[in-house]
């Protein structure tokens, strides 16, 4: 074991840094394949540090895939880390990453602390199961049954098994819906938004029509008569990354009630929150009138492609003699992986290490930001943050020249449903990156936010 030093003055957590120094020794060699480390507990007392350090760092190296725990004998180095650019490649701030920028845009899961170990289990549980000589178009028993379980525990939204749909993602899920409305629909979505949203609703031939947010989320006020449904992100406004707050939550509901729309509620990366507890679900304040969406692509990976539905009873059974009329169904593999996960306790153990990662990586990217001499913005929650900037041409300025040294960044711009001015900024996401991409991309993202 080599020596470890570590930096108690050094904004980055203690865990990082040991995980660092594990990482740089085992790929410089001095940790060699097939050598044992210390215990968690022996080696917190050498370091003088808490057991939560040594195995944080720990939990990092194995999800990374530096280490492997073999249960009753310890923690080993393996040979190489899959996928991943180790941080003995990684270059100096601000040089291309292998395989083209680092990305520091939102909307991509953290595939680094995904134990692949628990991923593969999954996946040989999954296929265990004998094959289907029917489908059921509500979806796999197995997966509604451990979602209700999820949605329970980490969103306090209390349903059965039978008051959800497996669906395709959110896009596919939304584009459900709209399809059993009357064509040329016109269906509200938040302005900025998600366009893979808007996307799904203009291929459907709905009409979007564009609805103002500002800090409390959905100016509900100002939605328009005349509206088929409303699609929102109320626990985690994307991309500009505030909630809605509760008095206009009990607004959206009311209205929805009183002028027959569906509310559609995209909560894509709930589970996800550092500070505490969100506020309470549309589905749960108007279940008669709220369509409540969730996915798996946030959390775990776009490779199960399938996430749920929750909705009122008469809208559930239209979706289902739809699917039953068309043949519509969303993979039962990935439904099954998911159901396997959560029976297991590794998707409870994955989403302890996401959310711990991801707050430390949001620390990382406040300060970098800060010591730009900006200020981040956004609720503790997800995997993004929003920097204001002054106007477009600053925007794009920024944009360009972060490419240019080797960081792919994301503007408020694109996100808009209508043209002209607006707010402008940085959609900063940090969760897709490795840590070593992280730290090497964080400097540069500094200097050219300094110089701009």
């Amino acid at each position: 074991m080599p020596p470890v030093v570590l930096d108690r003055r050094a904004a980055r957590p203690l865990s990082v840094q040991l995980a660092d120094a594990l990482r740089a020794a085992a790929a410089a060699g001095t940790l060699r394949p097939g050598d044992r480390l210390p215990s968690t507990r022996a080696l917190a007392g050498v370091l003088q540090v808490s057991r939560t350090v040594t195995a944080a760092a720990y939990d990092q190296l194995l999800a990374e895939g530096w280490a492997d725990g073999r249960r009753g004998a310890g923690t080993f180095v393996v040979g190489s880390a899959p996928g991943p650019v180790p941080a003995a490649a990684a270059g100096p701030p601000g040089e291309v990453a292998a395989g083209g920028l680092v990305e520091l845009r939102a909307g991509t899961p953290c595939l680094a602390v995904l134990d692949r170990a628990a991923w593969r289990r999954a996946w040989r549980a999954a296929g265990d199961q004998p094959p289907d000589a029917r489908y059921d178009p509500t979806g796999d028993l197995g997966f509604r049954t451990a979602v209700t379980e999820h949605l329970l525990r980490h969103r306090g939204l209390a349903v059965r098994p039978a008051d959800l749909l497996a669906t395709a993602g959110t896009s596919a899920a939304v584009a459900e819906v709209a399809r059993l409305l009357p064509p040329g629909s016109r269906i509200g979505v938040e302005d900025p938004g998600y366009q893979r949203v808007v996307g799904a609703l203009r291929d459907v031939g709905a009409q979007v029509v564009p609805l103002r947010v500002d800090d409390d989320g959905l100016v509900v006020g100002e939605v328009p008569a005349g509206l088929a449904a409303v699609y929102c992100t109320p626990a985690h406004q994307y991309p500009l990354g505030r909630r809605m707050s509760a008095t206009r939550r009990g607004e959206l509901v009311a209205r929805a009630r009183a002028e027959g729309w569906w509310v559609l509620e995209d909560d894509y990366d709930g589970e996800l929150r550092y500070d505490v507890a969100p506020l309470p679900l549309l589905g749960s304040l108007g279940p008669d009138v709220v369509v409540h969406l969730g996915t798996t692509s946030k959390i775990l990976s776009p490779t199960l492609g399938v996430g749920w539905l929750v909705a009122p009873a008469p809208l559930r059974a239209e979706l289902v003699a739809r699917r039953t009329a068309s043949g519509t169904r969303p993979a039962l593999a990935g439904q099954r992986v998911f159901a396997a996960l959560a029976t297991s306790g590794d998707l409870a153990r994955h989403l302890r290490r996401l959310r711990r990662e991801l707050a430390e990586r949001r620390g990382l990217v406040l300060a970098a930001v800060a010591e730009a001499g900006l200020t981040a913005r956004g609720d503790a929650a997800g995997a993004h943050v929003l920097v204001p900037l002054c106007d477009a041409v600053t925007e794009t300025a920024v944009l360009a020249a972060a490419a240019a040294v080797g960081v792919a960044l994301d503007g408020v711009a694109r996100h808009r449903l209508t043209g002209g001015p607006g707010p402008a900024g940085l959609v900063l996401g940090f969760a897709a990156p490795t840590r070593p991409e992280l730290d090497g991309a964080l400097p540069a993202l500094t200097e050219v936010l300094r110089s701009r």
